[in-house]
This record gives C-alpha cells, sequence and structure tokens, in this order.
C-alpha cells in the first residue's frame, strides 16, 4: 500500500481528513502526537522527555480524561462537559522568517488587529470578521463538531467559538482538533490564530476556556438539577466544594503556562479568588442552575485557553469525586467575587506547582509516577522562564548600578 511519503502530501493529508471524518473524534493518534506540545511547553516528544527524566517506559498519555470518565463510570455517573473556547485572531505583518529570527524558539511574527474590539456581540464587529470565522465554522462542522455559537468577545481581535455539551474525551478530542484547526485555516489566510492566555499585544484581552459540567445517574436524570428552592442539591454541592477544595493543586493542569497566571486580574471576566456564585461571571465556579431546568450546570472559570483538554478535565472529575467521596459542602456564596476574605489562586506557575505536589487527595488519584513526571516537566520550564533577564529588570536595573 502507498504509505504518505509516496502519496504526496496532498493526498496522504486528504485520506487523514477523511479518516477523521469517518470517525469523528477518534483521534487518538493525532492525541498522542500532539500531548507532547500540548501538555507541556519545550522541545520532543513527552515519551522522549520521560526516558531524559529517568522515567522510562512511563507513558504520560494513560492519565488523561480516560481514566476519570471511568472512575465515574464505577459510580454510576456520567459527566458532561461544555466546550467554550477564546481566542484572538490577527493579521501577519511580518512573519519573522529572517535567519536571525530562526531562533529557539523563534521570534514570534508581528501582527495586527483584524477589528478594533470593545464592541461585545455587536454585528458590526462579526461583519469584520465573517469571512474568517465562516471558513473555521465550515471547517469545524466538516469535522463533525457540533457548533452551537461564533461570537464577538469584547476584546480587540477576540472571538469566541461554542459547542454542544458531550462527554469528556469527546470534548478533549474537540479541543485540539479545533485548536489546530483554527491555526490552519487562518494561516492559509496569512492570518495568525492564538490561544495564548495573555498575548503581549498592546490593549489584547485575555483567553479563557470556561469549562461548564455536570453530572448524570444511569437514567440519564441531570443531578445539578435544584428542587423548587432552587439551592445547589446535594451531588452539585458537593462536586462545587471538591472544585474548590483542590483549586491551587488542579491549576498546574487548567494554568499550565507561565503566562495563564496574568490573566487572573480583577474585574476582567477572570477569577483571582477561590470561591463560587450565582451567575457571577468574576466568580472562580458560577453556579447555572434553575429549578427544573435539565442544562443546569456549573461552569468552572479558572481554565485558559492553552490547557491540555484531557489533563484539565481529568482534574475536573477527580477534584470533584473527591467532594462527592468526602461529603463535602460548599461555602457560602461569594457577594463579592474578588473578596479578599477568600483564598487566592495561585498568582505564578512556581505556586501552582507547589500546590499540586502537597496536594495528598490529587497525587494519589493520579498515582505518584505521574506526580512526578508532572512536576519535573512544570519545574523545568518555571525554572527556565526565571532564568531569563527580563525588559523590566533590564530597564530598572541596567542603567543605575
Amino acid at each position: 500500500p502507498s504509505s504518505s511519503h509516496t502519496m504526496g502530501p496532498m493526498v496522504a493529508a486528504a485520506r487523514f481528513l477523511d479518516d477523521l471524518r469517518a470517525s469523528p473524534f477518534k483521534v487518538h493518534g493525532l492525541r498522542a502526537s500532539l500531548h507532547g506540545s500540548l501538555a507541556f511547553t519545550g522541545v520532543g516528544h513527552a515519551t522522549d522527555r520521560a526516558t531524559i527524566l529517568g522515567l522510562a517506559g512511563f507513558d504520560p498519555q494513560s492519565y488523561d480524561a480516560t481514566r476519570a470518565e471511568a472512575a465515574l463510570a464505577g459510580r454510576g455517573l456520567t459527566a458532561l462537559f461544555g466546550l467554550e473556547v477564546e481566542f484572538q485572531i490577527f493579521e501577519i505583518a511580518d512573519p519573522a522568517l529572517a535567519h536571525e529570527d530562526a531562533t529557539m524558539p523563534p521570534r514570534p511574527p508581528q501582527t495586527r488587529n483584524l477589528n478594533p474590539g470593545w464592541r461585545y456581540l455587536t454585528e458590526s464587529r462579526y461583519d469584520e470578521a465573517e469571512a474568517v470565522l465562516d471558513d473555521i465554522r465550515r471547517a469545524a462542522e466538516g469535522m463533525g463538531m457540533p457548533v452551537r455559537s461564533v461570537e464577538i468577545e469584547m476584546g480587540p481581535s477576540q472571538f469566541e467559538f461554542t459547542f454542544d455539551a458531550a462527554g469528556p474525551m469527546a470534548v478533549a478530542d474537540m479541543v485540539t482538533v479545533f485548536r489546530t484547526l483554527a491555526g490552519e485555516v487562518c494561516r492559509r489566510r496569512g492570518l495568525l490564530a492564538s490561544f495564548m492566555p495573555k498575548p503581549r499585544v498592546a490593549n489584547a484581552a485575555a483567553n479563557g476556556w470556561h469549562i461548564h459540567q455536570s453530572l448524570s445517574d444511569r437514567e440519564g436524570l441531570n443531578l445539578f438539577t435544584p428542587g423548587e428552592n432552587g439551592g445547589l442539591t446535594k451531588t452539585a454541592g458537593a462536586w462545587v466544594a471538591g472544585l474548590l477544595d483542590n483549586a491551587a493543586a488542579s491549576c498546574v493542569a487548567t494554568n499550565p503556562t507561565v503566562n495563564g497566571y496574568k490573566r487572573f486580574t480583577e474585574f476582567q471576566l477572570a477569577p483571582t479568588r477561590i470561591g463560587w456564585g450565582r451567575d457571577n461571571r468574576g466568580a472562580m465556579i458560577r453556579a447555572l442552575t434553575a429549578p427544573g431546568d435539565p442544562a443546569s450546570r456549573i461552569e468552572n472559570r479558572v481554565p485558559d485557553s492553552a490547557a491540555n483538554p484531557y489533563y484539565a478535565l481529568a482534574f475536573q472529575i477527580m477534584a470533584g469525586l473527591d467532594g462527592i467521596e468526602r461529603g463535602l459542602a460548599p461555602p457560602p456564596e461569594l457577594a463579592n467575587p474578588y473578596d479578599e476574605g477568600a483564598a487566592r489562586l495561585p498568582a505564578t506557575l512556581g505556586e501552582a506547582i507547589d500546590a499540586f505536589e502537597s496536594s495528598d487527595a490529587m497525587r494519589s488519584a493520579l498515582g505518584e509516577e505521574f506526580a512526578d513526571y508532572l512536576i519535573r516537566l512544570k519545574r523545568a520550564e518555571w525554572n527556565r522562564y526565571l532564568s531569563v533577564i527580563s525588559e523590566w529588570e533590564q530597564a530598572e536595573y541596567f542603567s543605575v548600578f
């Protein structure tokens, strides 16, 4: 049979896409190839790094949402997750392809906005970007993705795609494929799609991945739908309490980059404190429940758009199950999501690593081998960042001392 080396790149790509379309989201091979780059920043495949780190034979791909989903099934529960991801699309003014730009990592391209932003959900802003957004939507639908909405977000050149709710593995596959798809569609138009949490671009808004989630029993009954009093159900309350109790330790998965923590800013539709509220976009956990509403759910607003979805969703399930198994009850809701009396989310990746390393619950759920693997990789990334001399340091000290 012909291989991709003999049939030509376009034919090979077409056959690859046909295979994906024939079996939507059954992209375990693609997921495996992307685990190294999406799970952790750096160079090389995850298994190669495992050997370098002295963990030969360890397979990090077995520690994703599949394992967490099985833990739910063992308790007669099914989780539904909603995919809602923000990103920017910029025009490429300078692709940075000069030889001196080819450092490792290479110099990022110079860009400019598609629109100036600050007209949330308006027709005029959508019209300015409709051509590329329509291309992305059609490509996603052609891959079998159930696109629910395409929206103009608050910031300049910022957009959001939402998709129908699905199980954790289907959603994780969608995130992985959608980010790649959006990037490639945009690149063909001379554009850059960036899911970076907080781009270093003047006036840019931060990008979040808000994870909507609910649980159902074996009969398909939504266990988060409240009774007439409208309060959190016992199951929903325990799940929320688990997410809150394990929030700091989970950030290593939901916000796995150095840059992600610069998104946590007050009054910017992002959380800074560990707490929950009812339909409050500044809270870490936003409760969207109503008596008799089968779509009742909670939304975790901590994760950002650069998260590895397989690990981010696994951590949601493990944290929520920890709350259920321990019979936890949620604290009182925060009237002010930025209440200084509430515990803070980690302010840096370094703090998140420390929180994960000291969490007996999360380390036990994941296994010591995986925990050690993740800590080593993330500490290497954090230390590499700390070793870089910043522009701030140069301006502050160079001509003073």
